[in-house]
């Protein structure tokens, strides 16, 4: 057996989720926060790449969107992690060779990488462009991929369910 196999093996069967896993609140109040956390994150998120579209708020800087938004996002994702954590934990021996988590997994990373790229790059010289309606490619190029990503993301994690 690999080590994280074991590991998930032992997260399944300890008290906390075993706890989880059969509790007829817990599971589901879990799930909604992790929905809840999901909703806030790629709700920001997607005013965000919007924005960087030249779809909505085309009126307002990019920094200010950025700045006004980014902090929910963060909230958001402290709160799909923590609940994501939860699930997964309650799930572990499950989730180990599930396709659709495993994707998931790989997606969220991506999803991760993207806004840092983002910020250590194009968004460097955002006084040349904070204000144009139209965003550099680059930013556009960013905004699609973190779009798509998320979407991705959502309907990975919804198939986990079908993926036993």
């Amino acid at each position: 057996m690999f080590p994280v196999f074991q590991m998930c093996e032992w997260l399944y069967n300890s008290a906390v989720g075993t706890s989880i896993r059969e509790s007829p609140l817990l599971f589901p109040l879990i799930e909604t926060a992790h929905v809840l956390g999901i909703t806030l994150l790629v709700g920001t998120v997607a005013i965000i790449d919007l924005r960087l579209l030249g779809i909505v708020l085309t009126t307002e800087k990019v920094s200010e969107v950025i700045v006004e938004i980014e902090p929910l996002a963060l909230w958001g994702f402290v709160l799909m992690f923590v609940s994501g954590f939860f699930l997964f934990w309650s799930e572990a021996e499950k989730s180990y060779g599930n396709q659709a988590f495993r994707i998931k997994l790989v997606l969220l990373l991506l999803a991760g990488l993207n806004p840092l790229i983002f910020h250590s790059t194009i968004y460097r010289s955002i006084d040349k462009w904070d204000e144009t309606r139209v965003t550099p490619p680059q930013a556009r190029f960013t905004a699609v991929v973190s779009l798509l990503l998320w979407a991705a993301i959502i309907v990975s994690g919804r198939a986990i369910a079908y993926f036993r």
